[in-house]
């Protein structure tokens, strides 16, 4: 029964969240890992990121706001190994359903509980922002990798969002601990890219599982429905997550027996 369940969280948009959960996953997969990937996002890009139409039977909204079973929602993606829990617009209107429900911080998490042993992955994409939908998916999750973008406010963000995270840990979730930081659309042309790395590796250094290269074939990849593994697997972006990867199982193997030890 897997505890690798990794939330994938940064309460900024456009910072690389949903390319992060969707190649993380996918990289996993085709590592052979049985990965469940959870669209938590009501923008929906992760499910569009697989080529998959969401309706409004068969979407996460049902899960949290129904109780419908996941079996019943979890979809096989093209890749092997690879399912997802899709997501789609109606996902808007759970923030206020979840409102009065009692112990509505817990929904995801008690659902994950019925599926988790079919799966040695569970990466979720939660929403850029942080209301209950995110607090869901925090609550759910042993992990926490946060992707950010190397620009000037970067570190200000970080800073509020490590807070956040430990109020969550605090309050809510106190098994959850942060895997690690990934730097995205990193720029070897812009000095200010340099500066922001040096930044963040003076105060979380130990945290930093690497950079992602801005990268065309990246941002073109979910316009046909395909990870970045299946639209160019050669491409830098492709390497830089898959470096990733390895390091990811690697400091989570390390965790588990500092943990154990």
């Amino acid at each position: 029964m897997t505890n690798n369940i990794i939330a994938i969280s940064n309460q900024k948009g456009g910072v690389g969240k949903t390319t992060t959960a969707v190649t993380i996953a996918t990289e996993l997969a085709l590592k052979g890992n049985s990965t469940l990937i959870i669209d938590c996002d009501p923008q929906a890009n992760t499910t569009s990121s697989f080529g998959i139409i969401s309706n409004e039977n068969n979407s996460i909204y049902n899960i949290l706001t129904n109780n419908n079973q996941m079996n019943h929602v979890i979809q096989k993606t093209d890749i092997k190994h690879l399912s997802i829990l899709p997501s789609n617009k109606d996902l808007l209107a759970a923030e206020i359903e979840l409102v009065d429900i009692t112990n509505r911080e817990t929904i995801l998490k008690r659902q994950i509980e019925n599926v988790k042993n079919q799966y040695d992955y569970i990466i979720i994409d939660t929403p850029p922002a942080l209301g209950l939908l995110t607090l869901n998916c925090l609550t759910a999750s042993k992990w926490v990798i946060i992707p950010m973008q190397v620009e000037y406010f970067a570190l200000e963000g970080l800073n509020n969002l490590m807070h956040t995270i430990k109020l969550i840990k605090q309050k809510v979730n106190i098994e959850m601990s942060i895997l690690g930081i990934i730097l995205t659309m990193f720029d070897k042309r812009n000095k200010l890219s340099f500066e922001i790395e040096e930044q963040i590796s003076q105060y979380y250094g130990e945290m930093l599982l690497g950079r992602i290269p801005r990268s065309i074939r990246l941002a073109e990849a979910p316009s046909h429905g395909l990870p970045i593994q299946e639209y160019d697997n050669d491409s830098s972006g492709a390497k830089a997550y898959r470096e990733i990867v390895n390091k990811m199982i690697n400091v989570i193997d390390q965790k588990r027996r500092g943990l154990n030890g």
